[in-house]
């Protein structure tokens, strides 16, 4: 049996200019402030794993295809859905001859504590079964540095989590105020966050305290006797 056709050409492309890209999922889930800071005030700002993550990207996100024996591989596929108001690219998007979709997101380093990656990935099976009218089941993140697959099932709780993410992404972006920082014990994404210097947590953070003492800094003195 050879590998299954799959014609991205009679997938129109329609992407509204309001819609979510992919990766505000990903961003929100790690940190609602960064997806503010990065998709509402437009901050941005590489550090050693966005540079690497961005070239790792690039060796996939050049948009073709290939078979590899039965299956048929599509890089850096368009992806969207009318119903959540998603869109962006799959890096790969496998199609095998018994019908599966098998979406695999590349992420460089190991794997994570917390289901940013999981959540993204849902979202494009989410996109593919409204392009397509197919279950999308599972699918994986190639983690490079270990140069592994993860396999994810792509369960019904886990789209839920994506369909309200995303209305969640929504009011926090067209909210007049920036979320805050996020607290211990998650405090400790920060420290690779890329938009640390710009988020100034700590800073944030303390602004009550020293709120509080500014209110005390100019009171006049008691009159002594």
């Amino acid at each position: 049996m050879g590998c299954p056709v799959f014609n991205r050409d009679a997938y129109e492309v329609t992407v509204m200019e309001e819609t979510l890209p992919l990766s505000a999922l990903n961003q929100y889930a790690y940190c609602p402030r960064r997806c503010y800071l990065i998709h509402a005030e437009g901050e941005f700002k590489d550090n050693v794993h966005t540079i690497r993550g961005t070239l790792e990207h690039e060796r996939v996100d050049r948009s073709h295809s290939r078979g590899q024996g039965n299956i048929r591989i599509e890089y850096a596929l368009p992806v969207w859905s009318d119903t959540l108001g998603l869109s962006g690219r799959c890096d790969v998007v496998e199609f095998h001859p018994d019908g599966a979709i098998y979406p695999v997101e590349y992420k460089h380093g190991k794997r994570k504590r917390w289901i940013n990656d999981d959540l993204q990935l849902a979202a494009q099976a989410l996109c593919l079964e409204e392009m397509t009218g197919k279950p999308v089941a599972r699918g994986a993140i190639f983690h490079q540095q270990s140069k592994r697959r993860r396999e994810v099932v792509i369960t019904e709780t886990l789209k839920q989590a994506v369909r309200e993410a995303a209305k969640s992404i929504r009011i926090t972006l067209n909210g007049a105020k920036c979320p805050p920082p996020l607290q211990t014990p998650h405090s400790g994404r920060c420290g690779e966050c890329s938009l640390r210097t710009i988020c100034e947590p700590e800073m944030v953070g303390a602004a009550p305290v020293l709120s509080d003492i500014a209110k005390t800094l100019f009171e006049p003195e008691e009159d002594l006797p």
